[in-house]
């Protein structure tokens, strides 16, 4: 993240007097418009952190570079984004260390990526792998907005992870057992598992973001019937806020409640098979076939709903012009590498 003053050609988060946030790329010469007045970026231009300018309506703004998690859910995107509250699990559980070799899959608009590029830092790598092009091209404009350019631990491809993983061990991108963390966010990560046994290192972690409780099932008992991954641990989080005024100090009448599941697994040595976790079953628990659904039928069932093709491009565009903008304030010079926190 940036330190000193604001800068042309980078984001910066207003906060109105209601707590309303508002994001905006400066640029010198250009004004901001509300209906309550406006006030010319050059006032925010050259000025520190933390500085509050004020509308010709009189109202007052507070200016911040937007944190991680201000910037995901503002930024353009594409598909659905995995929430800050999600990624902090998934950073956490999946024990994402600085220098750590990790592979994801299902990138859609890269609010995961962001995270997992603070966590492994310059000294690790982040293989991304994401099927659409126009998505990957979103999931790139976002994370070198935020970054201010290219990350040096970053390579996006696009593609099937069952042909992208297996294709970057035989090239010698990376040798087989030496990634040391995968993440998924897909419909179908069971699909997954012979690639990816093949790139984990022994004890590596599997987490992979599921919807639904069939996808949920699913990727459990197949993880359990491979036999070379640990017993599979679920959870979700919920997260509620609190109202603080005075001595009204009660819980947010709104709150984030399920997003997602998060499930971890981990591989075993070479040829050791895990052991079976003897509990008493629940009545009914295997009372109909575990696996008989379509892949196929898998985005009706969580209610994916499919993108347009005009916000993909309009995603694009504001991308191309937030380079456009970069290149303009630097006069053409590269973009200094990211600063560590």
């Amino acid at each position: 993240m940036r330190r000193g003053p604001f800068r042309a050609g980078e984001r910066v988060q207003l906060t109105d007097p209601k707590g309303r946030p508002t994001t905006l790329t400066l640029a010198a010469g250009k004004d901001f418009h509300t209906h309550k007045g406006s006030f010319a970026h050059d006032q925010l231009i050259g000025a520190p952190e933390g500085t509050v300018v004020t509308t010709t309506g009189g109202v007052e703004y507070l200016a911040l570079r937007p944190l991680l998690a201000d910037y995901v859910l503002s930024m353009p995107r594409g598909a659905a984004v995995i929430y800050p509250k999600d990624a902090a699990q998934i950073v956490t559980q999946a024990d994402i260390y600085p220098g750590a070799r990790v592979v994801e899959a299902g990138v859609g608009s890269g609010a995961l990526t962001l995270s997992l590029l603070r966590a492994v830092g310059e000294g690790g790598s982040l293989l991304s792998i994401e099927r659409r092009e126009d998505f990957a091209e979103i999931a790139r404009g976002n994370v070198e907005t935020f970054f201010g350019g290219p990350h040096p631990a970053w390579e996006l491809r696009t593609g099937d992870l069952q042909d992208v993983l297996p294709a970057a061990l035989a090239g010698g991108t990376m040798a087989p057992g030496s990634v040391d963390r995968v993440v998924l966010d897909m419909l179908a990560p069971w699909e997954c598992f012979e690639a990816v046994e093949s790139a984990l290192a022994p004890g590596g972690v599997l987490l992979a973001y599921l919807a639904t409780t069939t996808q949920l099932s699913r990727f459990a008992e197949d993880a359990k019937n491979r036999g070379c991954w640990t017993e599979p641990v679920a959870w979700e989080s919920m997260v509620r806020g609190w109202h603080l005024e005075g001595l009204s100090v009660r819980p947010d009448h709104r709150m984030v409640a399920h997003t997602g599941f998060l499930v971890t697994t981990r591989k075993m040595a070479p040829g050791v098979t895990a052991p079976i976790r003897r509990r008493r079953p629940a009545p009914g628990a295997y009372s109909e076939p575990v696996n008989d659904f379509e892949t196929a039928d898998l985005a009706a069932d969580v209610g994916e709903r499919a993108v347009s093709a005009k916000k993909v491009r309009r995603v694009l565009r504001g991308h191309e012009a937030d380079r456009a903008r970069r290149a303009e304030a630097t006069d053409g010079e590269t973009p200094a590498p990211p600063q560590p926190d």
